[in-house]
């Protein structure tokens, strides 16, 4: 009978943690969400001499602090689901800044393997490690791996399996660190005090529990409160403890505590830690003399931004129309082999296929996308860019890292949204997907595309376009300042990232970065917009118009028939009476009385019934507006080169509601799949609803704004 056991990964960003933990579970992942929150949980098993080992990536910190929401999950995991062992990765060429994480990990008092990574490189950059008199001083087994080489992770493996058989829950080995004599008589006056609740200690350390309140730890003290009330002899031995402390070292406890860490690590390094060659000087750093140099580094960025846009979005078209043929294929097929028209034959071909078709037709962009930012996130550049741009970014209250994915966000909004995942802090990455899709989209621009040559001039066609784009971006900027002020309040946080040694991407770990983001986006979105699709599927189909203003399928007949026009003109003639007749089918379906209602709520805005129907078609997705507009004003190419179309809508409109046309398109409610990916990332349909409903209103104030005071112009 084999024995089960769990296994946590910790570790710092940038230390090879997931390619670690890639190599020892062999790919077999679960991946999740921790419950409540929007952090990924990444679950992996393996099988090893008589045990069943199940391991859990615990998210990248730097530290056990609770400044975090991904810090905070990585501590109540250890603490609360008691791992057998917990698994540190530490980057082995910046073995002293992540020992810091190692220390406060071993004051849990849990079983602790270390694993110094990427070993390699430290030999490179010239570092000698003596892992022996590491292990000897931390009182823990090192295990050196070089992890994209699969190097090390037999021997892991072997040093999971010893540990499991030799340790004993009831007698862990502390770490021999002393916090100097007025930190360790408070802590000794606060244990026995802690013990009085054995319903507490018996869920966290006592030893721990004192750290964490000298240290003025929030969550820790929140959660004591709920066993000692703030007039006890607890909080008053904390009280005169922490006036003590404070009055001798004149700082407070936690940076005591802090610099006793910090002192216990420089002292072990300095032991074991030797550097052969002057190491400031290597290739990385001259490398980042260029790339976060003051002038050149953000020209530089942009350049690499470029790049990765032109990439995903140019070399990803040719793969969109392969996949927008594939299930046009199946719908025809489905048309031909079923000649009758049904409800079920709308649904399966309309509904379903057009659903999972509007998902689909993405994953090119998806995948290529993040194949880009892998690339540039394993080299070591994603760290560099976020470092440039941050100072731009903080002014309104985004993190360095939001540019990047608002950058994603001008070729399609859904993979900018799932972008937002390099955002560590979760109030910064919401704020930056509240105000992403005002990045206008390439599926707004048909729209441009349709509008703009009808009421402009040539020479302002440019102009116009760069115009709409601009407008996305400013307003997107004064809405996070806003939003940062009343309902993101804090501070943001510090840009501390490391500066990893440039690296070659291993095609593993791209390849397993691929699969899981493309895999989150089919299994997450797919479902959601096959649902709506279906609803809209609905609201266009019925109720189902049985008497028209004429016989059209006697007339399209008639035509077929008559050798009076060519084949062109016949067909143009059929295809206008197939969308007169699908023009009468809306006007009287729930979407066109819904287009009607709604009129004259739009009418202030310059929209009458036809361009309200379009809208509510374009929730879809945008590029659903042109169509929309096509088979409403009867003409039989739908296209944004349609000068039928075009001609029908310059009799209609003046340029001024053109442009309102644009604005609205701009700014409005995002298409169902963003809706649908809000609610995935942000795990709240409550932010995916406050943007829908809040860029909407956002839109008509503006529109409203633009077209009366314009109504006065003209």
């Amino acid at each position: 009978m084999k024995r089960n056991l769990l296994v946590a990964f910790a570790g710092n960003p940038n230390t090879g943690k997931s390619t670690i933990f890639n190599q020892i579970t062999g790919g077999k992942q679960k991946i999740g969400n921790y419950p409540g929150v929007t952090i990924e949980k990444k679950e992996g098993a393996f099988s090893y001499q008589d045990y069943n080992i199940n391991v859990v990536d615990l998210p990248g910190i730097y530290s056990l602090s609770a400044f975090s929401p991904e810090e905070i999950v990585a501590r109540n995991f250890i603490l609360e689901e008691r791992p057998d062992i917990v698994i540190d990765i530490v980057d082995s060429s910046n073995v002293e800044r992540n020992l810091y994480l190692t220390v406060q990990i071993m004051e849990l008092n849990v079983p602790v393997i270390l694993v110094f990574n990427m070993s390699d490189e430290a030999v490179k950059r010239g570092l000698d490690i003596d892992t022996r008199k590491l292990s000897e001083i931390f009182g823990v087994p090192i295990i050196t791996t070089v992890g994209h080489k699969g190097k090390g992770i037999i021997e892991l493996k072997e040093k999971i399996v010893e540990i499991a058989k030799t340790y004993t829950q009831s007698a862990p080995k502390e770490i021999a660190l002393d916090y100097g004599p007025e930190i360790n008589e408070s802590i000794e006056k606060l244990i026995p005090i802690l013990e009085k609740s054995q319903e507490l200690v018996k869920k966290y350390p006592p030893k721990w529990l004192a750290l964490k309140l000298l240290e003025n730890d929030t969550n820790i003290i929140n959660i004591v409160k709920s066993y000692f009330s703030e007039s006890s002899e607890l909080f008053e031995t904390l009280s005169n403890a922490t006036k003590r402390i404070t009055e001798i070292y004149g700082d407070d406890p936690s940076a005591v505590i802090a610099e006793r860490r910090y002192g216990f690590i420089s002292g072990a390094v300095t032991q074991a830690v030797q550097y052969n060659v002057e190491k400031r000087h290597d290739m990385s750093d001259k490398i980042d003399k260029v790339l976060t140099n003051r002038l050149f580094g953000i020209p530089i960025f942009f350049l690499m931004m470029y790049l990765t846009f032109w990439f995903t979005f140019t070399v990803g078209e040719a793969p969109m129309g392969w996949i927008e043929n594939f299930f046009s294929f199946i719908g025809n097929t489905i048309n031909n082999i079923w000649p009758a028209d049904n409800l079920l034959k709308s649904l399966v071909v309309d509904g379903i296929i057009g659903g999972v078709g509007a998902v689909i037709v993405f994953l090119p962009n998806i995948i290529l996308l993040f194949l880009a930012i892998g690339i540039l996130e394993y080299s070591g550049y994603m760290s560099r860019a976020a470092f440039v741009i941050d100072k731009i970014m903080h002014k309104v209250g985004l993190h360095g890292k939001s540019f990047i994915p608002m950058l994603i966000g001008f070729g399609c909004n859904v993979p900018g949204i799932m972008a937002t995942k390099t955002l560590g802090n979760t109030r910064e990455r919401f704020l930056t997907i509240m105000v992403l899709p005002l990045m206008s989209c390439g599926a707004r621009l048909p729209i441009y595309l349709l509008i703009i040559p009808i009421f402009f001039p040539e020479s302002m066609h440019a102009p116009i376009l760069w115009s709409i784009y601009f407008i996305g971006i400013i307003l997107a900027l004064v809405i996070a300042k806003i939003l940062k002020t009343i309902f993101f309040k804090g501070e943001s946080s510090p840009f501390v990232m490391e500066l990893p040694p440039y690296r070659v991407p291993t095609l593993k770990s791209i390849l397993f970065y691929i699969w899981d983001k493309s895999y989150m986006y089919i299994r997450k979105a797919g479902t959601i917009i096959l649902a709506v699709s279906i609803i809209l599927w609905f609201l266009s189909a019925f109720p189902r118009t049985t008497e028209y203003s004429m016989d059209y399928s006697k007339a399209i007949s008639e035509l077929q028939t008559n050798d009076q026009f060519s084949e062109v003109a016949k067909q143009r003639k059929i295809s206008e009476l197939e969308n007169s007749r699908a023009y009468e089918e809306t006007k009287n379906s729930y979407m066109g009385k819904i287009g009607e209602t709604l009129e004259p709520v739009f009418a202030p805005l310059g929209f009458d019934w036809k361009i309200t129907t379009a809208i509510l078609g374009a929730l879809a997705a945008k590029e659903v507006f042109v169509s929309q507009l096509g088979i409403i004003n009867k003409v039989g190419d739908v296209s944004e080169d349609s000068e039928s179309l075009r001609s029908k809508i310059r009799q209609q409109y003046s340029p001024l509601i053109g442009f309102c046309i644009m604005l609205w398109a701009l700014i409005s409610a995002p298409c169902i799949a963003t809706f649908a990916i809000t609610k995935q990332e942000t795990g709240s349909w409550k932010f995916a609803a406050y943007q829908f409903f809040g860029l909407t209103a956002l839109a008509y104030v503006i529109t409203l704004f633009v077209y009366q005071i314009g109504r006065l112009i003209v």
